[in-house]
């Protein structure tokens, strides 16, 4: 876990927006150059984006953009901005559920750090965002970093059950395209992977024993404090509460994208516009490019032409729906940061501090093993 706080204030760090620096030209773009080639993955989402991006926007006119725009029906954005600004509140609602062992963090705080944490994810590749929500709910809860990494992996969990059983039920309302029930059927074989694994480390008796060598024990300890964190969370009532909240962040979001395409004109029902949108979401589950630009609009198109949407119209609808709701979540998780009196380069050297402390220790630890 040490070595992914490092990775991400050494990301952080790169970012024109941490350093200040040009992102292109002379020291800035050498810097650049040298961040894509020792993060390959960034460099693949980037591209993958951009691949999106072209087969998207391929034959498409801006002059079906400003028609679109022009035609727009206005009065479905309010409710639009305030469905998809619930599902994050709701959102915060469980974290504070997840995050009641480590101490008593209101909604409102929780909601904030996962506004910062957005706000980080829109600007800069690979989600780091989820490092500085985490970083931010362990500074308020004044627990260490690692612990509050469980009740993370408890809302992927709970999501993935939810996202599995949102097709089972669209299912039952519109037809769904045979790839897409497949999809469902390998998320729900994961979802019962993961849920076995955490039944593994929640029943698992506690054990102080860390063998190996330096590293094998540094993941050994990882694990026994992962253990210790989901037997505390799973034996209270609010970690089942927290499951059931887990709907209602998928609900308004599903709904918010319906009602924006209602302002595009497209006239689909509600479970047609939760399917689209259970595509995005699975399509978009692997981090990529920052906002999920490119993934975000290839699989909208690609869920919208899949119920007899022509390209044209999915791609002006793509477009709409991605600014209408990204630039709220811009907004807001600006605010959300500028409150939290945290900024991306004070994470980063925070991060790198801990990082280099934690190095430190390890390297005594192995190195008077090796004298022993």
């Amino acid at each position: 876990m040490d070595e992914v706080i490092a990775d991400c204030g050494s990301r952080i760090e790169d970012s024109a927006i941490a350093n200040g620096e040009p992102p292109m030209g002379g020291i800035g773009g050498a810097r650049k150059r040298q961040s894509l080639i020792r993060d390959p993955q960034s460099a693949i989402g980037y591209l993958l984006a951009a691949a999106g991006l072209i087969w998207v926007l391929r034959d498409f006119q801006p002059g079906q953009l400003r028609e679109l725009i022009a035609n727009f029906n206005w009065r479905w954005i309010a409710p639009a901005v305030m469905c998809d600004v619930m599902s994050y509140v709701c959102q915060g609602a469980r974290w504070r559920l997840l995050l009641k062992p480590l101490g008593d963090l209101t909604t409102l705080r929780a909601t904030q750090a996962i506004y910062a944490g957005l706000f980080t994810s829109e600007i800069l590749p690979m989600r780091m965002g989820e490092l500085v929500r985490a970083y931010l709910a362990s500074r308020w809860t004044a627990s260490k970093f690692v612990a509050v990494i469980p009740s993370m992996v408890v809302e992927r969990l709970f999501d993935g059950v939810w996202l599995a059983a949102g097709i089972g039920l669209t299912a039952v309302f519109a037809p769904l395209p045979k790839n897409l029930i497949r999809a469902a059927d390998a998320l729900g074989a994961g979802v019962i992977l993961a849920a076995g694994t955490l039944c593994y480390f929640v029943l698992r008796p506690p054990n102080a024993k860390r063998f190996g060598p330096g590293p094998l024990r540094l993941v050994s300890s990882l694990l026994e404090k992962l253990s210790g964190a989901l037997r505390g969370m799973a034996r209270t009532r609010d970690f089942y509460l927290s499951l059931a909240w887990s709907l209602l962040p998928l609900a308004f979001q599903a709904m918010a994208f319906w009602l924006v395409m209602l302002g595009c004109g497209l006239q689909l029902s509600f479970w047609i516009a939760a399917a689209v949108f259970l595509i995005v979401r699975l399509g978009t589950a692997i981090p990529g490019a920052p906002a999920n630009v490119g993934s975000y609009q290839f699989f909208t198109v690609v869920g919208l032409t899949l119920f007899g949407v022509n390209k044209s119209a999915a791609t002006g609808f793509s477009l709409v729906v991605f600014a209408l709701l990204t630039l709220p979540l811009l907004v807001l998780g600006y605010v959300a940061m500028s409150a939290s009196g945290t900024s991306l380069l004070k994470i980063r050297r925070e991060v790198q501090s801990l990082a280099g402390r934690r190095a430190r220790s390890c390297g005594s630890a192995m190195k008077s093993q090796s004298c022993s």
